[in-house]
């Protein structure tokens, strides 16, 4: 049921998700959809739950094969663009639609999905840390900096693939990241692993 709710989510927002709605959507009854979560606000805190654990299934959980560093931060942007491009989510990432919605409204869910991004950006974040402690980065002295711009550049590329319906933004980003790894001293051929096969 969380999947049908998360997928509907992703395309229609979480404010679009209602129990009635739910219930329809798995032929179930709304009595019973409402015994499982009681308010639309825990829904939607159930559902941001469903799509944390999705994402760290897609996009973290293989990377963690790769050495700590920067052979595991290369494998976390393919991963993620993976897992965008490959629309693992109907609307693209779940959680850049998701904290777009939920911005400017403070409260149980908005504080879901902060969490889920901020554990995201900390482990990409942690990475960069690493490859710059073994020397993997030797022109990078901070790694919340280049957090930043990789999320800018995957960000940017989920949302314009989604909004013309193609590939080639992704394709523009892996290239982007490429680019800023290797002008910090990264050995080209660990940063063949960000691009597509």
């Amino acid at each position: 049921m969380l999947s049908v709710a998360t997928q509907l989510a992703s395309t229609d927002g979480l404010t679009g998700v209602s129990i009635a709605r739910l219930a329809v959507e798995t032929s179930s009854s709304k009595s019973g959809v409402a015994a499982l979560f009681g308010s639309k606000e825990n829904l939607q805190v159930a559902i941001v739950g469903e799509a944390k654990r999705v994402f760290t299934d897609v996009v973290v959980q293989p990377a963690r094969t790769e050495a700590p560093g920067l052979d595991r931060l290369c494998a976390l942007v393919r991963t993620w663009i993976g897992y965008s491009s490959g629309r693992t989510f109907r609307g693209g990432c779940f959680f850049l639609a998701a904290s777009a919605e939920f911005a400017a409204h403070p409260g149980a869910v908005r504080d879901a999905i902060t969490e889920a991004m901020d554990l995201w950006r900390s482990y990409l974040e942690h990475q960069i840390a690493l490859s710059i402690a073994d020397g993997a980065l030797p022109l990078l002295d901070d790694a919340t900096q280049l957090g930043f711009e990789l999320e800018a550049l995957l960000s940017h590329a989920n949302a314009e693939s989604t909004l013309h319906e193609r590939s080639e933004p992704y394709r523009r980003a892996e290239r982007a990241i490429v680019e800023r790894l290797q002008a910090l001293g990264a050995d080209p051929r660990v940063l063949d692993r960000v691009r597509a096969p």
